[in-house]
């Protein structure tokens, strides 16, 4: 039997990855295997590059960093061109760090002799940024499968846990080390078992102290660098919810034209934010009567 620890979307929680990984002593695993987006939106990013690179794991690009690689070059689409983030985290990598994640696949697949193949993507195998909820449709999923002969595909992206079986593949998705978006604050990996029979996932859930990253946020001035958006960003750690993508939703919607000031916030928090979240995250709700 092959014993796999399966991790996604790091984003830079350096807290978050520590607990994971003492969690993950308790298992014996042949491999960690990272299914991107190990930097970004934390406040640690140089930091978990730096453990990911020692260790040696097998890692793939996610679509943050495709933003760190592509933005400000030919390569990317023109609506990347207003994002204050990419700039600031290349700042923080070092030119080796920055070598490392631009020499990571794109996908992986998987070949273990007493298990069968399996292809690994961060989005979609289609794209880093197309998202699998676990609310899709078969025909949805199908669609977005087509084409991939590995009967277990593992894809991240989302940040929400998924283990379906799909026509003729096994679907998995272990959920987000760094930043959780269904309210509630815990690391989340997958141990992945597979023999000739198939594989088969445990799903971990890791509570952690979220204190370093705030204290990191305000020590590297992130809001001050990076705008409403570095706001929203730390408001998405204190909630465990959606918080940049709804106000882009709104942005887009409602005045795509203005700028994304302070004081455009201002308007934004007087709306409902829940129009504009996506109902695959209206997760662990409270109901009107209780909130």
């Amino acid at each position: 039997m092959t014993r796999l620890a399966i991790l996604a979307d790091i984003h830079g929680n350096l807290p978050a990855l520590e607990a994971v990984l003492a969690d993950l002593r308790q298992f014996k695993v042949d491999q960690v295997v990272l299914a991107g987006d190990v930097i970004n939106w934390g406040p640690f990013s140089p930091q978990v590059m730096q453990r990911v690179m020692s260790e040696g794991w097998a890692v793939i690009r996610g679509n943050n960093e495709l933003y760190l690689l592509d933005h400000g070059t030919a390569r990317a689409p023109a609506s990347w061109d207003s994002y204050t983030i990419p700039p600031f985290l290349r700042r923080q990598l070092e030119p080796a760090m920055i070598n490392a994640v631009a020499c990571w696949a794109d996908s992986l697949t998987l070949r273990f002799p007493d298990a069968p193949t399996v292809r690994m993507v961060h989005g979609s195998p289609r794209s880093h940024f197309e998202p699998i909820y676990p609310q899709s449709s078969e025909t949805e999923i199908s669609d977005m499968l087509s084409g991939v002969s590995e009967s277990t595909v593992i894809c991240a992206h989302t940040h929400l846990p998924i283990d379906r079986i799909v026509g003729d593949w096994h679907l998995l998705n272990p959920g987000t080390v760094g930043v959780p978006l269904d309210g509630t604050h815990e690391a989340s990996y997958m141990i992945l078992d597979g023999d000739e029979r198939g594989w088969r996932a445990t799903f971990r859930h890791v509570p952690y102290d979220r204190t370093p990253l705030f204290e990191e946020f305000e020590r590297l001035r992130f809001v001050e660098h990076v705008g409403v958006i570095g706001q929203l960003v730390i408001e998405e750690f204190r909630t465990a919810r959606l918080e940049v993508l709804p106000f882009l939703h709104w942005h887009r919607h409602v005045c795509p034209d203005e700028p994304q000031t302070f004081e455009l916030f201002q308007q934004y928090t007087k709306v409902n934010k829940w129009d504009y979240v996506p109902e695959a995250y209206h997760l662990n709700l409270k109901p009107a009567s209780e909130s």
